[in-house]
């Protein structure tokens, strides 16, 4: 099954928001920033669809083709993964027979670059929706092991705003709905094997591999639309410390520094590049150096690092940080657009060993509003209500959706990965073979 050309409502324009990558940078100084590559992962030129590939044709993102080694290492992290195994295992355990035959897979399988984060219902696994309310809480269980509380609440919340959008689209009986996500598994959760989870749906993918004590979560895709809402009598603004921790380190930046950190591009609809479908993609690097700032920038990019990193359990989330601290002099800081406090921006924070993408997006299913941004309408609502608003919602502030509309903060879109790779934990696992057999 191939996800990556999906069509038909939302999707047909948002699944171009998680693939199209911009080449204007590329063209004006030669690397900012170049399209992935158009084989065997990326779009063709100019932008357009991913492509799913198989685990064997896996490469990772690099900056010209060519992957670094010597990178990654098999060793004790010192951290435990017992909490999450056992979850995992307790989770396998309470599958029917028919749910571990659509959930359960070898850990190297092509299952794990198969996502998407368009709002499809065509996905392998067990959805939420149609587990019993032990299976539920058990699922819970093991996203509560994975994930800081933070990274939990960030999760929880993406998929309740997934539900607000589908009453406001007027249909939450399909892929808009909380509970739309599915799990599936690869390989036998263990404390001292190869295996991981992955857990997909609109807006959300997470891609978890654990090899003994050490963990790769990317790549991890989290989004929303909106980001900022109050639904159901709770006030949700999502991606906002994303956003202040970028701006933060942009505007620590003095006027050479800047020259180097920002685009001569115009801020498009959708300027992501490494979602779903890229994971060959070909990135150079672009913006400023990290051994061009100073004491306090350098802190303020690991701090904009952290934000990310830290969605993932505290013990792991520090591992990564000074993984990813070793490089700081390697790493890049590059962006996109305007940066007042609600200008819609493109940045990415680019080293051998972490990617970061944040991007603010055109509308795509939700309009904000002048009259009501606090509801949505009915889910009950009749079908000429529910058309108009859906109408309304493509047209979005300032112009239509998709890729050629106006970018708001209200569509963030943003992606975690590990270049030269190590996604999915392939080069763990590919070393962990060659020592182990």
């Amino acid at each position: 099954m191939n996800k990556a050309l999906l069509a038909g409502g939302v999707s047909a324009v948002a699944v171009m928001g998680g693939y199209v990558a911009t080449t204007a940078d590329a063209e004006e100084t030669g690397s900012a920033d170049a399209a992935a590559s158009p084989t065997p992962s990326g779009p063709p030129p100019g932008g357009g669809f991913g492509q799913t590939i198989a685990y064997d044709d896996f490469v990772g993102v690099t900056t010209d083709g060519t992957v670094l080694g010597d990178l990654y290492a098999v060793h004790s992290t010192g951290v435990s993964t017992v909490p999450v195994v056992r979850a995992a295992q307790a989770f396998v355990a309470s599958l029917t027979d028919e749910q571990k035959a659509a959930t359960l897979y070898d850990v190297d399988s092509d299952q794990w670059l198969d996502w998407t984060n368009v709002d499809s219902n065509d996905r392998d696994g067990v959805a939420l929706r149609d587990l019993t309310e032990k299976q539920y809480a058990l699922g819970t269980k093991l996203l509560r092991a994975a994930l800081s509380a933070r990274g939990l609440r960030q999760a929880n919340d993406i998929r309740k705003l997934n539900q607000f959008l589908g009453e406001y689209e007027g249909d939450t009986s399909k892929a808009l709905n909380e509970d739309a996500y599915w799990f599936t598994v690869m390989g036998t959760p263990s404390a001292t094997g190869a295996w991981g989870f992955q857990f997909e749906g609109h807006h959300l993918v997470i891609n978890y591999f654990v090899l003994g004590d050490q963990v790769v979560m990317t790549p991890t895709f989290m989004g929303s639309e909106p980001t900022k809402i109050t639904y159901e009598g709770k006030h949700y603004h999502l991606f906002r410390e994303e956003t202040l921790a970028g701006l933060a380190l942009l505007r620590s930046l003095d006027e050479t520094q800047l020259a180097q950190a920002l685009s001569t591009a115009q801020k498009s609809g959708t300027d992501l590049i490494a979602g779903a479908g890229q994971d060959n993609a070909v990135i150079p690097y672009a913006g400023v150096k990290g051994s061009a700032l100073n004491r306090r920038q350098r802190a303020l990019l690991l701090d904009l690092a952290e934000v990310y990193v830290g969605y993932q359990d505290e013990g792991h989330a520090r591992v990564r940080l000074r993984e990813i601290e070793r490089h700081l002099d390697d790493t890049y800081f590059h962006w996109i657009g305007e940066h007042d406090d609600d200008s819609a921006f493109y940045y990415r924070v680019h080293s051998p060993v972490v990617l970061i993408e944040y991007d603010a997006e055109s509308p795509l299913g939700y309009h904000e509003s002048d009259s009501d941004t606090s509801a949505p309408p009915s889910a009950s609502a009749d079908a000429t209500a529910s058309a108009s608003a859906s109408a309304s919602a493509s047209a979005g502030p300032g112009g239509p959706g998709g890729p050629q509309g106006t970018p708001t903060q209200q569509h963030i879109h943003t992606i975690v990965r590990t270049p030269n790779g190590n996604d999915y934990g392939v080069d763990l696992l590919g070393l962990h073979r060659e020592t182990d057999h």
